[in-house]
């Protein structure tokens, strides 16, 4: 998969195999985009895996959730996205958990493009480890 930028009406848009349409090229979305491309060439996720953009609803409010990604139908990872100037801090942690509190999955991914972390859930101990790379899909258990 190939990263495709245009030009509408003056401002830069990149193309989003996921959603199938040109988006804004907002820093955080490029960074999106190329993860997202990372995880189909290099961990050979299947793209209907992928769901960026996704909606929820969390003590009454909307929010939506960067990226999704599905085994089986299954929610098996969140994954957050911050531009690369971002700091990924213990509040961007935090806010995955609050989504997490939606989906149950077991992994969660962070990157601003320059910084990336992974994360797994251990249901016997109830608590998440660091993960030294990104799993591959054939890896990932739901």
């Amino acid at each position: 998969m190939e990263i495709r930028f245009k030009i509408i009406e003056g401002k830069r848009y990149i193309f989003d195999a996921f959603r199938q349409k040109f988006v804004r090229a907002t820093p955080e979305e490029v960074v999106r985009q190329h993860f997202c491309r990372f995880l189909v060439n290099e961990r050979q996720f299947p793209i209907i895996s992928i769901a960026n953009e996704c909606g929820m609803t969390l003590n009454g409010r909307q929010l939506r959730c960067d990226t999704l990604i599905a085994k089986h139908a299954v929610p098996i990872a969140i994954v957050e996205y911050k531009a690369p100037e971002v700091e990924i801090t213990q509040q961007v942690f935090e806010q995955v958990a609050r989504y997490n509190m939606v989906y149950g999955v077991p992994y969660f991914f962070i990157s601003n493009g320059r910084q990336t972390y992974a994360c797994r859930y251990d249901a016997s101990t109830q608590r998440w480890s660091y993960l030294t790379d990104i799993p591959t899909w054939e890896a990932m258990q739901p």
